[in-house]
Order: C-alpha cells, then structure tokens, then sequence
C-alpha cells in the first residue's frame, strides 16, 4: 500500500512539473491568435463561385468528435510537441457544420444506412445498401424498383472519372454503397448469400463491384477473398485457409473486372504495395489493387512491402483520376477507425485517424481549391472520450494523473 501512494506523489509530482510555452503566458499571444481566425472568417466573404470540377469526400468511419480531439493530441505528441496546440489538416478547412445520423429504422446508424445517405442523399434501414427504406432487410425481393442512384454514377455520368478507396475491403459498407443495391450489407459474395436471394435473382456486392459500373477508374482496399473461387488459395498467404477465395460461382471477378475495359485503354490489376508504389500512373487508365484477403492491416501492424497506407493509395488515385479534363470524383474511407473502436483499441483507432488527416492534407497537396471540392466527415459517432483533468502534454495513451483541477 505504502509504495502504491509513493508511486501516485511522484505521478502528481511529475505532473506538476509539466511546462508549457513562455509565449502562451503572454495574452497578447492568444489575442494575436484570435485576431488571425477573425481575418481568415472575414475573407471567407469573398466567395469562391468557381465550379468545381473534382469532389473529395474523405470519411472517417466512426470518427466523432471526441475521436478527432484525441487524434489532434496524438499527431502533435508524434512529432514531439505537447499535442493539444496542434492542427489536423481537418482544422484547417474553413466550414464546419454537424448533421443527424439516425437510420430509417433506428436511433443509432450503422454504416451502410449512413453510406447510403451521404452517397445517394436518401436516408434507409439500418445494413441495406443504395436502396430505399422501402426494402426490407434481408429480403432480397423487396429490392426491385427501389435502389438508388449515387453520386459516383451521376459523376460517371457526367464523364468524370471516378474512384473509392478504402482502407477496409472494399465491398464494406461504405464504399459499396457507391455502386451496389442491396438488402444485406454482409453479402460480400455469393457465399454469404441465402439460396433464396440467389434465386430471386439479387447479386452479391463483389459482383455488383464488377457489373454495376464496370469502367470505374479506380478500385483500392482489401477484399481479394471475395474475388476468387472457392479454396483458391491466396496470393499472400496460401498456407492460410481463411484467406481462400469464398465464391461459390467459380468466377474470378478480378480477371473479369480486367476483361470488361474497352479497347485501347490499360487495366492494372495490383496486390501489394511494392506493385501500387511502381506503377506508372500516366500509363494506366484503370487500376485495381486489392492488399488483403479482407481488410486492410491497422496503420500500426501494416508491413510497408506489402501493405500500402491510405495516403499512398490516395496519390495514386488522385494521379490516375486527374487526367480526365472533365474532373473526377473520389471516395476515401479510413474505415478502420471505426474497428479500432469496436475491439476497445484507442491506439490503433487514433493512429488510423491520424494517417487519415495525413491522406486530407496530401489530397489538399495534390489539388486545388480552384476545381476542388473537399469535404470530411464521419457517419457515426463511438463511445469513446477521455476526461479528468490530465495535465498539459499528457500521453494521450496514458493514465488521468490528477493536476490539481476540480470541476
């Protein structure tokens, strides 16, 4: 007991001695900092009424706000600061604004119903997929004359060229409601299928991958498993049987994916980082990159030969998908905070936050606001915070030490 309470005196000690900038004694340091948002809020009344040719929309998968405050601490005590002054490059857009996320159906949104809403701006039953909340979940004969639309179609319809990536696979909720219809969210392939939805005619989201817009320009994630027979090995991990191909059709949707190009343009099929990190992207007009038999590795476990983050597969998409004259439209989903989340794990959760900032700003890099749109946002919220009163620069992976605060 006694060198329990030792322990906590040389916490709080430590605590204590926490300094922080002699310039943030000064008030005219806060008040210059003001003055600077004030300057940069009314410049904000010169208008930007260019027409935007390009729309990012980067989502952060279970991304609240609580998440984004924690990630903002986390990217400053990585590069060596105290983390609270620090900016995400998500601090640095100039709008900000909250909206609902209920489903049709329930208080708390999951997201497919929540893809479904940014994606195809119509609100839905919780796990179904670009379709209205006339279907009902799991049945898949209440899905004729009800899917929807989304704005990657209306983008390739205005001959954009389009692209998702993800750091899930990507037939996952949130990008699959870019180009599926579909009454179960879980229906990755054939195989997650009940026979009855097979013989009402529905199709599986990989395929609908393959089939619903088959000239998509750009296709990055995880997912290789749902792409293949059944018990074809995987490329990277044979020895592994649940990493097989699960399709109960035989079909290789990759090599199909490849054949339905039209002719005189390059399709790349890609499935390790080495292979995406290579390529000449002006020599490539369609680009598939699969990483993982199903999800993509958290930023921290990810191995770098084979396992690419999300901010090299955004320079590779945006590269790609820049040199359509008529624009582009992409969908970026760091899609594992979320997961992170779910298993209790806040480190994994913030670091993959904070590689989705880095995405933000190298998108910010490689675009202009000039032609570009660039929206973040979340579709949900997690239970997560942190509280007490921690003083200044504490880890924002370690214990509350009491600082002498009070409420």
């Amino acid at each position: 007991m006694m060198l329990h309470w030792l322990i906590l005196l040389v916490m709080v000690e430590l605590s204590q001695s926490v300094t922080f900038p002699d310039k943030e004694k000064n008030p005219q340091y806060w008040r210059d900092q003001a003055m600077q948002t004030l300057r940069r809020a009314l410049a904000l009344q010169e208008l930007n009424t260019k027409t935007a040719t390009n729309l990012i929309i980067f989502l952060g998968d279970g991304m609240g706000i609580s998440t984004v405050t924690a990630a903002r601490i986390l990217k400053g005590q990585m590069a060596g600061q105290l983390g609270e002054e620090t900016q995400l490059e998500m601090d640095k857009f100039p709008y900000v604004a909250l909206s609902k996320t209920y489903n049709t159906d329930t208080q708390v949104p999951d997201s497919a119903g929540t893809a479904t809403a940014f994606l195809c701006g119509v609100k839905t039953n919780m796990g179904t997929l670009g379709v209205s909340a006339a279907t009902v979940p799991g049945h898949c004969n209440t899905t004729r004359g009800n899917e929807l639309d989304s704005i990657l179609k209306w983008a390739k319809e205005a001959g954009k060229s389009v692209g998702v990536v993800t750091t899930t696979h990507v037939t996952h909720a949130t990008p699959a409601a870019a180009y599926a219809h579909s009454a179960d969210r879980n229906w990755y392939s054939d195989r997650d299928m009940p026979p009855e939805a097979i013989t009402q005619g529905c199709k599986d989201i990989a395929r609908q991958l393959v089939e619903n817009i088959p000239d998509m320009e750009v296709i990055l994630g995880g997912g290789r498993k749902y792409m293949y027979p059944w018990d074809t090995p995987d490329v990277e991990y044979p020895d592994d049987p649940m990493s097989n191909g699960t399709r109960q059709d035989g079909q290789n949707l990759t090599s199909i994916w490849e054949e339905k190009k039209p002719p005189g343009k390059i399709s790349q099929y890609v499935w390790n980082r080495d292979q995406l990190i290579d390529l000449d992207p002006e020599n490539v007009d369609y680009l598939m990159g699969l990483f993982e038999p199903g999800h993509l590795l958290y930023e921290q476990q990810r191995t770098n030969s084979t396992d690419p983050s999300l901010s090299e597969m955004v320079h590779v998409a945006i590269q790609i998908l820049n040199k359509n004259p008529q624009g582009f439209f992409l969908l970026v989903e760091g899609g594992r905070i979320d997961h992170g989340h779910h298993a209790g794990k806040a480190s994994l959760a913030l670091h993959e936050t904070v590689e989705f900032d880095r995405a933000i700003g190298l998108a910010g890099d490689l675009t202009s606001e000039n032609d570009t749109l660039t929206v973040v946002t979340a579709d949900h919220s997690h239970v997560f915070t942190h509280g007490g009163h921690p003083p200044r620069g504490n880890s924002i992976f370690g214990r509350t030490v009491p600082s002498g605060g009070k409420n």
